[in-house]
């Protein structure tokens, strides 16, 4: 019996699907390695593997401008003397079981992330244009406004690197925070948009624009952050950075920590300066966070007793547009999963700390809330005379304090 017409033109129809369903492959010259992603929307994360271990070493990575889809874990670590440049898009996948149950461990916080990336000599550029998408709505609705929601990933984590750059990257709907950097020093992070946004009733809580720990001389130059959280957060052993001619829309500002998390540990940060930034609607230009001094369940949610300093930070040269709070926030009351008191339990030492100069205004007339624990007051808080700030209606400046050694300035009532 011979075959039929239509059962030919099927079987040339699915020889013809078969024959162009490319998975991502690496074109290899010399030491440059290209991705050319898969063209049927699987996961492009092996190919890109493969791509740093044969050319992460004296070579370059080159990503297309085209779209890659991010469907599994990555790491690419080890790396020496290499340049990236993404010209296209990193879409990750929305597979929220996978990717809860397989992110790669971040080692501090019960934290996860979906890429750990890192190495010495590394020059990552995204011209402007190269993008990782997270695809964060998912999250956001899932999380829904629930802090730290167990295995929701970073988007990308810097891990064990020197010596490096990273420039002109775009970080559109993270999953949870956007980058994290750790043990790592002699880092430029310069000219890197972050946008996390939400189009439903989900905050975007958690969608950090960067966390760093165990880390020394870090530079963020020329930052914008759109996001419902910090902006840039330097927390455990962070030293000497420098956050710089940046851009903050929403979200909470610098952050200082927290820090304090971990029972009888000892951590710092210091000699962070953060100077030209404009704030819209922040909730704060910078603060200090630390948890109170009585241990209440466990990190990432709870925590608390932890020991150490936070000493030498500046905020100045900044312009404050309706901030939400107060522009100088000092709390060492910091407590999750619902508990409360202890606020001045905290041994945790905060000093020399200074805000201003500084203009613009606040949405309550708030200059200031500094409540210092009692079992470790502040010395050496400074609000710099001659900061321009007013309320909205040009009320009266506030500022109230709470075990602040000294102050050089009038405290108009106490912290809470």
């Amino acid at each position: 019996m011979g075959v039929g017409v239509k059962t030919l033109s099927l079987i040339s129809l699915l020889l013809c699907t078969v024959i162009h369903a490319w998975p991502a492959t690496v074109n290899k010259t010399g030491s440059t390695c290209t991705i050319i992603p898969a063209d049927d929307g699987t996961d492009d994360a092996p190919a890109i593997i493969s791509a740093f271990e044969q050319c992460g070493q004296d070579g370059s990575i080159m990503f297309m401008n085209e779209t890659y889809h991010i469907e599994s874990v990555m790491q690419t670590t080890g790396l020496s003397n290499v340049t990236v440049h993404l010209y296209g898009t990193l879409l990750w996948g929305t597979d929220t079981g996978y990717w809860r149950n397989n992110s790669l461990q971040l080692g501090y916080q019960n934290q996860t992330t979906a890429w750990i990336f890192g190495g010495n000599d590394i020059t990552f550029m995204g011209h402007g244009y190269g993008t990782f998408d997270g695809q964060g709505q998912t999250w956001y609705d899932l999380a829904q406004n629930v802090s730290n929601l167990a295995g929701r990933p970073i988007a990308f984590t810097i891990a064990n690197t020197s010596n490096s750059v990273f420039s002109g990257i775009r970080f559109v709907q993270s999953q949870f925070w956007t980058t994290a950097i750790t043990h790592s020093e002699n880092l430029l992070l310069e000219d890197i948009y972050v946008n996390s946004t939400s189009n439903s009733t989900w905050s975007t809580i958690n969608t950090d624009g960067t966390d760093t720990f165990y880390s020394n001389n870090l530079t963020f130059l020329r930052w914008s952050v759109t996001n419902g959280d910090d902006a840039i957060a330097p927390k455990a052993n962070s030293s000497n950075l420098l956050i710089q001619d940046s851009i903050f829309y929403g979200g909470n500002g610098v952050a200082i920590g927290s820090i304090g998390q971990y029972l009888n540990e000892f951590e710092f940060i210091e000699n962070v300066t953060a100077e030209n930034i404009i704030c819209y609607s922040c909730q704060f230009i910078g603060y200090v966070k630390t948890w109170t001094g009585i241990q209440q369940e466990y990190p990432p949610n709870g925590g608390g007793g932890g020991l150490g300093y936070a000493k030498n930070i500046v905020f100045r040269d900044f312009v404050s547009i309706n901030t939400w709070n107060a522009i100088a926030q000092i709390t060492q009351c910091t407590s999750y999963v619902g508990l409360t008191g202890g606020c001045d339990t905290s041994k945790f030492q905060i000093s020399n700390i200074t805000w201003g100069p500084g203009v613009g205004n606040t949405v309550t007339g708030y200059l200031a809330e500094l409540q210092c624990s009692g079992a470790a007051p502040c010395p050496n808080i400074t609000l710099v005379d001659g900061l321009n700030l007013v309320g909205t209606n040009g009320t009266e400046r506030q500022v109230t304090c709470s075990n602040v050694v000294d102050p050089t300035f009038g405290c108009t009532g106490s912290a809470e």
